[in-house]
């Protein structure tokens, strides 16, 4: 996805009005470790299909994922509730940002119909950012959860949550719903805060997700960052063991992608033997499961790494 307006719902808004008066920013040619399919099987069709006629958006279309393919053929959707429209403006997203609706009370239930018809062992749900609301959509978030504990009993659920800056409370309504994984993403270094995330506080984000372990051990924390934005390799390591500090399960790096030449650049695609090397360098550190490659995004093969993950915790228990 690399449009700046939003054709479809208002052909006169823009898709990212905080980006439009941007000079372009110009990255270097993809290499071929980056080039994925088209889209066009059967299980992709039917994917898009339920999702469609549940009336949802997923992260899958609206960041504009290189894995959409691989994961929509099998039925792997990762769903993006509260809306399409996000209240931040970071550089790196393709989501769109603006003033949301209102919340849609009959989402909570659809979600679940639409795990219920995609068939998901594992299910991953996210969303945009509200800092519109009381709560930062927290008890929406939890809403979801028990919509989908009631229609799937088996399905494991996995969340990725904004970091709900300053709504005192809300993490303790969503860690109360008792979600199997949560995930928060740094995104990115502390020093490209200021340009890459600037509406998010680093140190909030560590103590968010140390939060959880407090409020519950039994839930597994992941977190993730994205490389070729500007940062150094000894910033990476800090970040693992910044998040190791809070006791994270599972890092995910994977590649910047640009969306649009109105988004921040790619300042370097980082080879696939330096993604390699942060892996096993962060398993030094402690992690119970690391996803790191050109392509590692953080709902990807989502399913399979967590029963690595529960394989792993048990592991060390024995």
């Amino acid at each position: 996805m690399v449009v700046i307006l939003d054709t479809i719902s208002n052909p006169l808004r823009p898709r990212h009005p905080e980006k439009v008066n941007r000079p372009d920013s110009a990255s270097p040619p993809k290499p071929d470790w980056i080039r994925v399919r088209a889209p066009n099987t059967r299980g992709y069709a039917d994917t898009r299909n339920i999702v469609r006629s549940n009336g949802l958006h997923t992260v899958c279309e609206e960041a504009g994922c290189p894995n959409i393919g691989e994961c929509w053929d099998k039925k792997h959707a990762t769903f993006m509730i509260m809306g399409d429209t996000c209240t931040r403006a970071c550089a790196f997203c393709n989501v769109k940002t603006g003033l949301p609706n209102a919340l849609d009370v009959a989402e909570p239930q659809n979600v679940a119909e639409a795990v219920a018809k995609l068939g998901l062992a594992h299910v991953v749900i996210t969303s945009v950012d509200r800092d519109d609301l009381t709560d930062g959509g927290a008890e929406h978030f939890a809403q979801t959860i028990r919509a989908i504990r009631a229609a799937c009993p088996s399905t494991t659920i996995e969340i990725l949550t904004p970091d709900f800056l300053r709504k005192e409370g809300a993490l303790e309504i969503v860690v109360a719903a008792k979600p199997d994984v949560f995930n928060h993403n740094l995104e990115t270094v502390p020093s490209r805060y200021l340009t890459v995330r600037p509406g998010a506080r680093y140190f909030h984000s560590i103590r968010l997700l140390q939060r959880v372990k407090e409020l519950d051990p039994t839930i597994f924390t992941k977190s993730g960052i994205m490389v070729g934005l500007g940062e150094e390799r000894h910033e990476v390591l800090q970040v693992m063991d910044d998040l190791r500090s809070g006791d994270v399960d599972f890092l995910t790096i994977g590649q910047y992608l640009q969306p649009t030449r109105k988004h921040h650049a790619v300042m370097r695609y980082v080879p696939p033997d330096e993604f390699s090397s942060y892996e096993k360098v962060a398993y030094t550190k402690g992690f119970l499961m690391v996803s790191a490659s050109p392509l590692t995004r953080s709902s990807h093969h989502a399913g399979e790494d967590f029963a690595k993950l529960k394989a792993a915790r048990a592991a060390i228990a024995r």
